[in-house]
């Protein structure tokens, strides 16, 4: 059975919970909620696990805190001997207007801490998919924003694309991530057809 590993970024404790830095965790609480499975506290991060067609995912919210989220990744690709090419990290993006999203099957890490630690323990050839978190902060107000939570106008924005990102996942495992950036990228927030299965399945 071909295994994925399907990873949103964030920082533990109610103090962080549902804040714009933890929109990878969100993500990951609504594809959980939709396949009907719980996180278990397990090393390095919290983790469930769930099936699709024949396929295997393994859903991580770390708990090493942002700034080393690699060590995470890195143990559980290397626990279930999953590769870099069936990895998907999502995170949050400050380029990004809340509301968006955007997929890319490799690259760099953009500022961003948590994706900069994983590029220094497994380099850059990983899919990342980046949700807006907006960055209508005033000048040194980054971290105050970052650590801030959606405002409920924002919340009507984020919700739909959520969901989207949870159409994104599946179809990143059944098709692979090229197919999948051409058919979700520069896309507006509505939730999207569930993915086909296809012969070719590009994630292999």
């Amino acid at each position: 059975m071909d295994k994925f590993l399907i990873v949103g970024l964030g920082n533990p404790g109610a103090e962080y919970h549902e804040t714009r830095h933890n929109a990878g965790w969100m993500v990951l609480d609504a594809y959980a909620q939709k396949k009907g499975v719980t996180f278990e506290d397990k090393r390095y991060g919290f983790v469930a696990e769930t099936s699709l067609r024949g396929r295997k995912l393994f859903l991580l919210k770390p708990t090493t805190y942002m700034n080393l989220s690699g060590n995470a990744v890195r143990y559980w690709l290397n626990k279930e001997n999953i590769e870099n090419c069936r990895l998907l990290v999502i995170s949050d993006e400050l380029a990004l207007p809340v509301g968006t999203m955007r997929l890319k099957g490799k690259g760099s890490n953009g500022g961003h801490n948590g994706l900069g630690h994983i590029q220094q323990l497994i380099g850059q050839d990983y899919a990342r998919l980046r949700m807006g978190i907006g960055n209508e902060f005033r000048q040194g107000g980054q971290v105050d924003w970052v650590l801030g939570r959606f405002s409920d106008e924002e919340r009507t924005l984020l919700n739909p694309c959520i969901e989207n990102a949870c159409y994104l996942i599946e179809s990143f495992v059944m098709q692979g991530v090229e197919r999948t950036m051409n058919q979700f990228n520069n896309k507006k927030a509505k939730p999207a057809p569930a993915p086909k299965e296809t012969e070719n399945n590009e994630a292999k």
